[in-house]
């Protein structure tokens, strides 16, 4: 059917209006839509979010005066959606179709811009041609309820207590119930998600009383005249209480993913066994009336759920921040307890941390040394992908297990504490007053830092030296003498990309920091740390003693381990890879540039301009400063959204801070406090 020049302006009133006038049918077809589209189209703001309120009160006072009119608009519509069923749309929509994480983000995507298309037959085919735009369910609320129930009266609308018929809406509603308890049951009693809750292990499971419950409701409904029954009712007050110790399981199994771990595929059984239990605690006020009141609103109320499930069934910003929070919490809770070794309070831990960041620097000058040897090996370019990615690897383990401090490892950490304490620091006395606490740990955190990078710098630069100098005395070859320029050019930010290679390294650091959180919490799920200690052929073989050593030191160490050997493949790998694709991919740690500035130096027989010794130096600073500000930033960016903390929030934070460091700025760089309790904890 067409309705002419769409860009002329009418209202809704105006439109109908010539539909009646017209004398031409409302439907080409039994399923015809466009008079309905048309209709909406007229009746939807142009700016959803910013209207105040939906007025439809001349449409309606325009039906009220046609009766002609009124009657045909009513009859088309209630044609359209005369038994046309939604429980699987009802029971399905906005709610995850799959464990799957990823498989659910590529369907959601699909769908955005490639809608399923159900049978006409079906209720959704009508909300996805009618209220195609996802802002519909925003507009749709905004209207009066007082406005939608004269519409619901002038179009000649029943309640859905009329009748229990297949087809009927109550019927559809209690069928979709139905489908979703039963579910729910299915997937509450999977193996891995009720070792989630053992505190319900000698208890009747409250998903099957629930789907029991509500069969006895179903009877009742469907046998009596009346088809409902009162909120009062004991059975519909049980058929909640129920429900509640469902909402209980999920949130005991969500809190206990702190002791067990927890895994995506149960991370997301969990969060669908939520949102489908969030759905029945929508649906089940449509089963109570008290008055004649309550039947007609009930009867709107499930047709504005059905157009805010269909505008929100394929939002995929919603499905990532819900699938990701607890995942990312649990790993970014493993990342604060490391973290807060890195955070100095005293001074004997200030320079505990300088004795730390020196032997790290130690190790990084062998680091530097043996790199430059591995590439005069003659081998292809994966070849030394491999030899360098091994030579960082097990050096950057060798530096975690001797206790020795690589600093720019520390940001990743730290973040995670800082966001940690900030959430803790919710609820406790005045605003002001906890930001300010807030800033003077980020103050000890920053002197950490600070310290951790002049004792890598200061320790890399002369082992460096002193190596090369050996091997040169020793064997009379200078192994950087042809290979100086690069070495020194590369650190300079106005001869190479350096900074955009430090941002690299910042990526790779807090993809370490993430490895590491992931393993803890992925071996903490699967009770490795038991599985290890209670072995029977190792303890057979070592001993019980030392088995348990074994399962203690594996718990301890072993995310550290894996962390830190991804981080030097990485480090390892850019290079060669970006070689082969012929991209200038690269990787600069301040630690590392140190080190190269000695070999340098050593390689030109300390024969350079003093303008390229001068940006080396400032590269130095300007590489170390990167590093920091890009692990620091993707890191705590992860913390704060882990633990729910609006970014808004960081104004507040950000101008603690700065008052703080205008008050005491040594503070930031040296240990200035007299004296702190050691009852004091970190998050305080």
């Amino acid at each position: 059917m067409k309705f002419g020049n769409r860009k002329k302006k009418i209202t809704p009133k105006e439109f109908i209006a010539q539909q009646c006038k017209s004398g031409l049918p409302w439907q080409q077809t039994p399923d015809d839509l466009d008079v309905l589209v048309r209709l909406i189209q007229l009746i939807r703001p142009k700016h959803p979010k910013k209207v105040a309120m939906v007025d439809l009160s001349e449409f309606i006072a325009f039906l009220d005066a046609n009766p002609l009119c009124r009657e045909k608009l009513g009859n088309y519509v209630r044609s359209l959606l005369w038994h046309k069923k939604f429980n699987r749309f009802l029971s399905d929509a906005g709610i995850l179709s799959d464990a799957d994480f990823f498989y659910e983000i590529k369907r959601r995507i699909v769908a955005k811009f490639l809608p399923r298309q159900p049978q006409q037959n079906q209720l959704e085919y009508i909300l996805i041609q009618v209220f195609y735009l996802s802002s519909d369910r925003i507009w749709i609320e905004k209207i009066p309820i007082e406005q939608l129930e004269q519409l619901f009266d002038l179009l000649g609308f029943k309640p859905i207590y009329n009748d229990v018929e297949p087809d009927s809406p109550l019927s559809e509603v209690l069928l979709a119930m139905h489908l979703i308890a039963q579910r729910i049951s299915g997937r509450a009693m999977e193996s891995d998600v009720i070792k989630m809750v053992p505190e319900f292990d000698d208890l009747e499971s409250p998903f099957i009383a629930f789907e029991k419950e509500l069969l006895q409701i179903d009877d009742r409904i469907r046998k009596t005249d009346i088809h409902y029954i009162r909120t009062q009712d004991l059975t519909y007050r049980q058929l909640r209480v129920l429900h509640q110790q469902c909402v209980e399981f999920v949130d005991r199994a969500f809190a206990n993913s702190s002791k067990y771990g927890i895994s995506i595929k149960v991370n997301q059984n969990l969060l669908k066994i939520r949102q489908q239990l969030e759905r029945l605690k929508v649906m089940m006020p449509l089963l109570a009336v008290d008055d004649q009141r309550n039947r007609k609103q009930n009867s709107i109320a499930l047709g504005l759920q059905l157009i805010r499930y269909n505008g929100f069934k394929n939002n995929v910003r919603k499905f990532v921040s819900e699938s990701t929070q607890l995942i990312s919490y649990e790993i970014t809770q493993h990342t604060a307890k490391t973290g807060e070794h890195y955070i100095t309070e005293t001074s004997g831990g200030y320079f505990k941390m300088l004795r730390s960041a020196l032997g790290g620097g130690l190790i990084v000058g062998f680091l530097c040394v043996s790199k430059v040897l591995l590439s005069k090996v003659e081998t292809s370019t994966f070849g030394h992908a491999f030899l360098y990615s091994m030579n960082y690897a097990f050096g950057f383990i060798l530096i975690y297990l001797t206790g020795a401090t690589l600093a720019t490892k520390q940001p990743a950490m730290t973040a995670s504490a800082l966001a940690r304490a900030l959430e803790e620091g919710r609820g406790k006395g005045k605003r002001s007053d906890r930001y300010a606490a807030f800033a003077s740990l980020f103050a000890r955190v920053f002197r950490s830092q600070f310290i951790a990078f002049v004792g890598n710098v200061a320790m890399a630069f002369p082992v460096s030296l002193l190596l090369i100098w050996l091997i040169d005395y020793s064997f009379d070859y200078n192994i950087a003498q042809f290979k100086y320029p690069t070495l020194l050019h590369d650190i300079s930010p106005v001869h190479s990309p350096a900074i955009f290679h430090a941002a690299i390294a910042g990526v790779f650091l807090f993809l370490s920091g993430i490895i590491s959180g992931t393993v803890a919490n992925r071996d903490k799920h699967n009770h490795i740390y038991y599985r290890i200690q209670h072995h029977p052929v190792l303890k057979d073989v070592l001993g019980r003693e030392r088995t348990h050593n074994l399962a203690k030191w594996y718990e301890k160490r072993w995310a550290g381990i894996v962390s830190n050997f991804w981080f030097g493949v990485f480090m390892g790998s850019t290079a060669p890879i970006g070689f082969f694709l012929g991209l200038d991919l690269d990787v600069r740690h301040i630690t590392f540039v140190s080190g190269n500035l000695a070999l340098g130096l050593f390689g030109s027989g300390f024969d350079i301009r003093s303008s390229l010794l001068t940006w080396c130096l400032i590269g130095i600073v300007v590489i170390g400063l990167v590093n920091f500000l890009v692990s620091f930033t993707l890191s705590v960016t992860l913390a704060l959204r882990s633990r729910n903390i609006s970014f808004f929030e960081l104004r507040f934070v950000a101008t603690a801070v700065f008052r703080h460091f205008l008050k005491k700025p040594l503070s930031f760089f040296f240990p200035t406090e007299k004296r702190i309790d050691d009852t004091q904890a970190v998050s305080h």
